[in-house]
């Protein structure tokens, strides 16, 4: 199996770098190949934007789509989101390590998705969700948070995982990804929320890492989050189970 990761945190000494790094070993050590794209430390640059199509379609009026559909089709993307996309189709599962800041991931890896996510490359009006692209493929979500377990769910002061993490796993799902349960890394900064001590803290973090380790061992057997499809849809989008 091919893994790629995508790594969207600042900091390689942190927490989500340790993550990344037991992923690429515990999944090496099992005979997979790996790859990583580090969007902070490659300086991947997330805001869409007219400078990033020399080679425009309009150059009266900027419509990303408009021109994301012209450099797909005349070969002129940039550089980056070609290898980001190449990564991708030689990947079977994929891997977004994140922190989970402001209730949703950092803006460099929703800019990720703004700008590799190529409309008339990737996607079209009938290249979607159970018919999209990388279907076959598997993805997962890794996020790590400050506050602990205890905090989160619904109502919850934390905020709710389904929730919170649902626009990612339905842009996902939108490209054909078959989605597995997310791996949350609860209170990664524990000591200043639970009032743990350093040694607690640490021993608690290294088995949250043996934990992860042994969740990417056991993923061939995750059974991947149930979103709707193209059979649950009337013409105009509406869900059937809703129209009686």
């Amino acid at each position: 199996m091919h893994v790629h990761i995508i790594h969207a945190h600042p900091e390689p000494s942190s927490y989500n770098g340790a993550l990344t790094k037991a992923a690429q070993q515990a999944l090496q050590q099992r005979g997979d190949t790996v790859t990583i794209s580090d969007l902070y430390q490659s300086g991947f640059d997330p805001v869409e934007k007219p400078a990033n199509y020399p080679d425009r379609a309009d150059m009266a009026h900027f419509a990303a789509l408009n021109e994301q559909r012209h450099a797909w089709q005349n070969g002129t993307l940039p550089g980056v989101i070609e290898t980001e996309i190449a990564n991708l189709e030689q990947a079977d599962l994929v891997v977004l390590q994140f922190p989970l800041w402001w209730h949703g991931p950092p803006a460099i890896l929703k800019g990720w998705f703004d700008r590799v996510f190529v409309s008339g490359g990737l996607y079209s009006s009938s290249k979607r969700y159970d018919s999209g692209h990388f279907r076959g493929k598997r993805a997962v979500l890794s996020v790590t948070t400050g506050a602990p377990r205890q905090a989160f769910g619904p109502g919850s002061r934390g905020g709710d995982f389904d929730t919170m993490l649902w626009p990612l796993q339905y842009s996902l799902h939108y490209m054909g990804f078959s989605v597995l349960p997310p791996f949350i890394s609860f209170g990664v900064q524990g000591h200043g929320y639970c009032y743990e001590g350093a040694d607690s803290l640490k021993k608690r973090l290294a088995q949250n890492l043996d934990e992860w380790r042994c969740h990417l061992g056991d993923i061939g057997r995750a059974e991947p989050l149930v979103f709707p499809g193209w059979h649950d849809w009337d013409e105009d989008g509406c869900a059937l189970d809703l129209k009686g």
